[in-house]
């Protein structure tokens, strides 16, 4: 709805990863950087870890689109939490090949080593992309460690990168974890846009689809942005999207840092802690909500500051709805 009424050719801020609006900040340049020099050494593994929504795996997207398909063959695993076992049949699927479901680990393994020397025959290399890696068991990882240990012609079959939360690194430092450890030849941790890169993203991504400066955003706007999302892109992405849909419902222009702040108070009550991460409201003067028996309270005061939150978000939920059903109803002449 918003892009045809501010004109542009497409949505901008999508949550679902997009290699196209990649945006090279100092963070992701860097984890590009640690992700080649990995790569690069053609043996065991590079970790990225990053907060949920920090943009890990359009950063593997980038990566995959700079290397050359006839060279490098990926198996990607999104995890959950799975058996080592069932690992091991996940990667041989990205890998081009089935293993039944019944099948021994003696089996699989073998089977496993087929088709990584197969590829190896041809001149291509394999890697292992395991998603949401601080979700597997020790066995699992395990798992992993063990299938780094296959050579063909001594050097290792495959590589792998491990995407993970930043819990995964205590998981890592453990003791029981040393030996997978010690096969890390690169770790980053992709932290959030500064101020400055948030601003520059959001710009990037409208500029993708043909923004030309309407809206306009009020300076205040973008660090307002920054500061309700925490520079996860993610986030800002969320924020960005309901923040012109309240522009396009209002006729508006023009994006304030009013409109970014109204819009994740009202993010924050829809979704409480899964979408952005953002303070709690300021509760009302005591002079004005006390507690039962006249003395002041700072929970009963919070309370009342959350319940006019909520009311003052349905209310201005209940005019964009009117809104949008104003616009989609059919017009009928006079």
């Amino acid at each position: 709805m918003y892009e045809k009424f501010y004109h542009l050719t497409g949505i901008p801020f999508l949550l679902t990863p997009d290699r196209r609006f990649f945006f090279g900040s100092s963070g992701h340049s860097r984890a590009i950087a640690h992700l080649v020099y990995g790569l690069s050494q053609e043996e065991g593994f590079v970790v990225i870890t990053g907060e949920v929504g920090a943009g890990k795996t359009t950063l593997v997207e980038q990566l995959w689109t700079q290397l050359d398909r006839n060279t490098y063959v990926m198996s990607r695993v999104v995890t959950t939490r799975v058996s080592g076992d069932d690992l091991l049949r996940l990667a041989m699927a990205g890998f081009g090949l089935e293993a039944d479901i019944g099948s021994d680990k003696a089996t699989l393994l073998i089977r496993y080593e087929q088709i990584v020397r197969e590829h190896r025959k041809h001149g291509r290399r394999l890697l292992l992309l395991v998603d949401e890696v601080q979700n597997l068991p020790l066995i699992a990882l395990e798992e992993l460690r063990m299938l780094s240990n296959i050579t063909v012609d001594g050097k290792a079959s495959v590589q792998t990168i491990l995407l993970g939360q930043p819990q995964f690194r205590p998981m890592l430092a453990a003791r029981d974890a040393d030996q997978l450890r010690q096969r890390v030849l690169a770790s980053y941790h992709l932290g959030p846009l500064s101020e400055s890169e948030t601003r520059s993203y959001i710009e990037h991504r409208l500029r993708l689809v043909g923004w030309k400066n309407d809206p306009a955003w009020e300076p205040d706007a973008f660090s307002a942005i920054h500061s309700q999302s925490g520079g996860i892109p993610r986030r800002i992405n969320t924020l960005c999207s309901r923040v012109l849909l309240l522009g396009s419902l209002e006729d508006t222009h023009t994006i304030t840092a009013e409109m970014v702040n109204t819009t994740a108070d009202e993010l924050n009550a829809d979704l409480g802690a899964g979408g952005l991460a953002m303070p709690e409201p300021d509760p009302a003067p005591a002079s004005v909500f006390a507690a039962p028996g006249g003395a002041p309270s700072r929970e009963f005061d919070a309370l009342a500051g959350r319940i006019m939150l909520l009311e003052h978000g349905a209310v201005r939920q209940e005019r964009m709805l009117q809104r949008i059903l104003d616009i989609m109803e059919p017009k009928v002449p006079q």
